[in-house]
């Protein structure tokens, strides 16, 4: 089969949260797997979500890409707990941003070592490979891949992700513009130009968004001005605040829903745990 499939397997940001009154939208952060027919996997993100795919191989050893948007405790804190780098056989590319002036592997590496996590990777089976990746392009098998900056707090990466006619592009942190609602950059719009699928942050709601304004994070509003200034067909909100319950999350899709009615985008959902959509 052509084009692609997306799973979410994590669509909280901020912090995995587990309660009765979450288990509509699921509680873990940021994954998103995309596959394309038989080919190795396409991993959005290492966030707790990440575990979830792995208790689905089964034990298997896979090759797989990650593609990481930056170096956030919620984006990254599947990595020891992925299965595949703790067996033999298992292997993967791991591709992402430099900051603070470490390279990627510099910063996994103290990120996954004492006193904050008991073992190394140099302790894990599988092999790691961890690649510098920003505002390049690339191909994973027949997927073209593109990646540009976003504005948040650090070096963030957005990715666009291309197979045949089919885009799917995914800018989980986005810190909307203080002074202009209306406003965003060209490398997002670049990005995020005709595709069939923006998933895209909206975690807060306006009167969160201005109590915490320039934590790096989206209104619901934003993100469909996003979608609708690059003609976007579908917009999944994404990076859902931990402290919103499954209510109150419809509550904000529904609105968002109206917001993108309004402005002619086709289709605004909110992003489920264990959600899969079709492209191409």
């Amino acid at each position: 089969m052509g084009g692609m499939r997306v799973t979410f397997f994590g669509v909280r940001g901020s912090t995995p949260f587990s309660a009765a009154s979450h288990t509509g939208f699921g509680g873990n952060t940021c994954s998103v797997l995309v596959q394309v027919g038989d080919e190795s996997p396409i991993l959005l993100d290492m966030g707790s979500g990440l575990f979830g795919y792995a208790q689905q191989l089964a034990g298997r050893a896979i090759h797989g890409t990650v593609l990481l948007t930056h170096l956030h405790w919620d984006h990254v804190a599947g990595l020891p707990f992925f299965s595949p780098v703790l067996m033999p056989g298992g292997q993967i590319d791991i591709y992402g941003p430099p900051d603070e002036g470490m390279s990627l592997d510099e910063a996994l590496n103290r990120l996954v070592s004492p006193p904050f996590f008991p073992v190394t990777m140099d302790d894990f089976a599988g092999e790691i490979r961890i690649h510098d990746f920003w505002d390049s392009e690339m191909k994973i098998g027949s997927a073209t891949i593109r990646c540009r900056p976003v504005p948040h707090t650090s070096a963030t990466s957005g990715y666009r992700i291309e197979v045949g006619d089919a885009v799917v592009v995914y800018v989980p942190d986005h810190q909307q513009p203080l002074d202009d609602p209306t406003w965003v950059a060209d490398s997002v719009l670049e990005l995020c130009d005709g595709a069939d699928l923006l998933i895209h942050d909206g975690q807060y709601p306006p009167a969160l968004f201005e109590k915490r304004a320039h934590w790096g994070h989206s209104t619901p509003g934003y993100a469909v001005e996003v979608a609708r200034q690059a003609g976007v067909q579908s917009l999944a909100l994404f990076s859902h605040d931990p402290m919103h319950t499954d209510e109150q999350l419809e509550a904000i899709e529904v609105d968002a829903k109206e917001k993108g009615a309004v402005a002619g985008v086709p289709e605004v959902f909110s992003a489920r745990e264990g959600m899969t959509l079709h492209f191409g």
